[in-house]
């Protein structure tokens, strides 16, 4: 029973009624195919076929056997198929890095796509400051992640490539009260002001130094942190004032009644990055092409 030419030479000749046209089908001898009968016969103890003038046709036994052989056979076929499509299946840890929060980069859109076409992968997240995600790919410790930085900037690094995925604005936000000290918003009026910064690693503090380049001011720094919460809960105290998305600050304003400084808008992109030398790699150009469905090319 272990052998399924066997079952196979029986389904083929109780298909088409005849020894001949089974062979002919199966790309087989005459003989081979008699043989396997026989010997699929003496195995089972049990009479297949009764010959008649015009070929070979099923005993009751051999009846009973066809719907059980067929099934063998389709299962067979299945077992081979699901084995064959192992050898191209993606398997291991996709290192991603990620950033601000899950709703604003997509995330669960992304992984929903990307595990959608390659199952086999296992995704291993690490989140932190954008800053941080680029040290990491740097170091190899990240197949991808996502960065932010002023549009058209990217990493600065050859070694690593880029994608941008969208483009939003940072506000400069203040304590609701606080319009009649800012009078004057050029950048060295405002730095003059409290502020609240975050670490070096974190966008905020590259898109305040690239905003005070050529500017003979030094910030006044009051209180750094690395969340986006505690930041914006410091600015509701009346802290001082702090960079926020503008998504984050317009609803601050409608509910809390934070004050939007005006003319003080800086761009910002949202990129993937990951190493150039990496992207033919499967798992890599699988989540680049699921990013393409979560943030389709402009």
């Amino acid at each position: 029973m272990q052998d399924l030419s066997r079952l196979n030479a029986f389904v083929t000749v109780a298909r088409t009624g005849s020894v001949s046209r089974a062979a002919e089908t199966l790309h087989l001898s005459q003989p081979a195919i008699s043989l396997k009968l026989k010997q699929l016969q003496e195995d089972l103890g049990l009479s297949l076929f009764d010959r008649h003038p015009h070929g070979l046709q099923l005993t009751a036994d051999g009846q009973a056997l066809l719907s059980s052989a067929e099934s063998t056979l389709a299962s067979a076929r299945h077992f081979e198929q699901a084995a064959s499509a192992l050898h191209s299946t993606l398997r291991g840890t996709l290192r991603i890095g990620t950033i601000i929060d899950p709703e604003f980069i997509r995330l669960g859109s992304f992984l929903r796509h990307l595990l959608a076409q390659a199952p086999g992968i296992e995704t291993s997240l690490q989140h932190g400051m954008s800053g941080c995600v680029l040290k990491a790919l740097k170091q190899d410790e990240l197949e991808i992640g996502f960065y932010l930085a002023p549009p058209g900037e990217g990493p600065g690094d050859s070694a690593l490539d880029y994608r941008e995925l969208a483009l939003f604005e940072y506000y400069v936000l203040a304590p609701a009260g606080w319009s009649s000290r800012l009078a004057a918003t050029d950048w060295a009026s405002l730095a003059a002001l409290p502020w609240i910064v975050t670490p070096p690693n974190s966008v905020h503090s590259r898109l305040l130094a690239h905003a005070m380049r050529g500017v003979e001011a030094t910030l006044h720094r009051v209180a750094q942190v690395d969340q986006e919460v505690c930041m914006l809960d410091l600015v509701r105290a009346g802290v001082g004032l702090s960079l926020a998305r503008d998504v984050l600050a317009l609803a601050e304003r409608q509910e809390r009644g934070l004050y939007i400084v005006p003319d003080t808008r800086l761009p910002c992109a949202l990129s993937v990055v990951w190493h150039r030398d990496k992207a033919e790699e499967p798992a890599v150009k699988a989540a680049l092409e699921a990013l393409s469905h979560v943030w389709p090319v402009q």
